[in-house]
């Protein structure tokens, strides 16, 4: 049990850092409701655990394979954001039936947060330092090692809950002309992420 509380500590420590995929949970929750930026949110916690996975089984190989691909991961993740971005600052504030219809789309909301986080290797170093910290060791077996992960998810996926309920919570306060700026205000610090994504990669 204690793996599974570590676990639930290091996911929502590393989930709560307000970057460019909690924009996009918290302009989704705006937009296309609760349900899709939870769903957006759970993607992100899915690539946490796998780089977790990396991180704890101490797979040097991979990890250093990631890291000396890192340049590649961050000019396609730079791609993928400058697009997000795109597309968000230009979105036209939904009506409530398009917002059941996106809304419906919950394998997109996935799987697009899954790759954007999976695009950023330097995750796992994040994930080494506080394994490093902690003195996490998952050597003392198969389950422990479970326990440690399923916390992982755990704790990132309260985060990502809170984030959507919040949004959708207080989102009523946004008007139309409130979202239309939300949307302006997310769309350019997206791209302005994925800009300093592709300059990282092409000095690198």
């Amino acid at each position: 049990m204690l793996q599974f509380l570590q676990g639930v500590l290091i996911g929502f420590s590393v989930a709560v850092p307000v970057g460019p995929i909690g924009l996009l949970c918290i302009r989704r929750s705006l937009a296309e409701g609760r349900v899709v930026g939870f769903v957006s949110g759970l993607g992100a916690a899915v690539a946490d655990v796998l780089y977790m996975l990396v991180a704890a089984l101490g797979l040097s190989a991979v990890t250093n394979a990631l890291l000396e691909h890192r340049n590649e991961f961050q000019l396609v993740g730079g791609l993928f954001m400058v697009v997000a971005g795109l597309t968000t600052y230009f979105a036209k504030p939904a009506t409530a039936e398009a917002k059941a219809a996106r809304g419906s789309n919950l394998a997109g909301a996935f799987g697009s947060t899954l790759v954007l986080t999976l695009m950023n290797p330097s995750t796992i170093v994040s994930f080494l330092a506080i394994l490093a910290a902690v003195g996490v060791n998952v050597s003392t077996g198969f389950w422990s090692g479970v326990l440690l992960l399923a916390g992982v998810f755990v704790g990132s996926a309260a985060w990502w809950f809170i984030l959507s309920a919040s949004a959708t919570r207080f989102g009523w306060r946004i008007q139309h002309g409130g979202m239309r700026t939300l949307n302006h205000v997310s769309g350019g610090l997206i791209m302005g992420y994925g800009a300093w994504q592709l300059i990282a990669a092409l000095r690198g």
